[in-house]
C-alpha cells in the first residue's frame, strides 16, 4: 500500500500541476495569437509571476516538510524513508489545495448569486454599465438626427 501511495500520490499532483500550467501555456499562446501580442512577459507577467511563486512556494513546502520528518523519524529512532516522506508530503499538499480550492470554489459560486453593490464581482456593475451605454446610445442617436 505504501509503494502504490508513493507513486499515485506524486502522479496525481504531476497531472494537476501539469494540466494547470499547461492550460495556462496553452492560454497565453492562443491570446497571444489571437490578438497579435508580442511581449509576453509585458501582457501575461501576472500569470507567469503567480505561477512561478507557486513552484518557489511549494518547493519551500518540500524542504522544510523534510527537514521536519527527518527530526520525527530520528526522534523516533526510525529509518528515514523517502516513500514516507512522500505520502506524507502528498497529504500535506492536497490538504492545502483542497482548502484554497474549497474557498476559491465558494467564491465564485457565491459572487455569481449574491450581489455587493459597486463590487467588480458583482451583477450590479455589469447591469450598471449596461444602462449607461443605454443611455450614451440613445443620447448619440438623438444628436445625429436617428429614429
Amino acid at each position: 500500500m505504501e509503494t502504490a501511495a508513493a507513486v499515485l500520490v506524486p502522479a496525481i499532483m504531476a497531472v494537476v500541476v501539469g494540466y494547470l500550467v499547461g492550460t495556462m501555456v496553452r492560454s497565453i499562446r492562443n491570446e497571444k495569437r489571437s490578438a497579435g501580442l508580442v511581449k509576453t512577459w509585458k501582457y501575461f507577467g501576472l500569470s507567469i509571476a503567480l505561477c512561478a511563486l507557486f513552484f518557489v512556494s511549494w518547493i519551500g513546502q518540500g524542504i522544510s516538510e523534510w527537514r521536519v520528518f527527518v527530526e520525527d523519524q530520528r526522534a523516533h529512532r526510525e529509518p528515514v524513508e523517502v516513500v514516507r516522506f512522500i505520502e506524507r508530503f502528498g497529504q500535506s499538499t492536497f490538504e492545502n489545495w483542497q482548502s484554497e480550492f474549497l474557498q476559491l470554489f465558494s467564491f465564485v459560486v457565491l459572487a455569481a448569486i449574491l450581489i455587493h453593490r459597486g463590487s467588480a464581482e458583482s451583477r450590479d456593475s455589469d447591469d450598471a454599465m449596461q444602462e449607461a451605454l443605454a443611455r450614451i446610445e440613445k443620447r448619440l442617436d438623438e444628436m445625429t438626427g436617428k429614429r
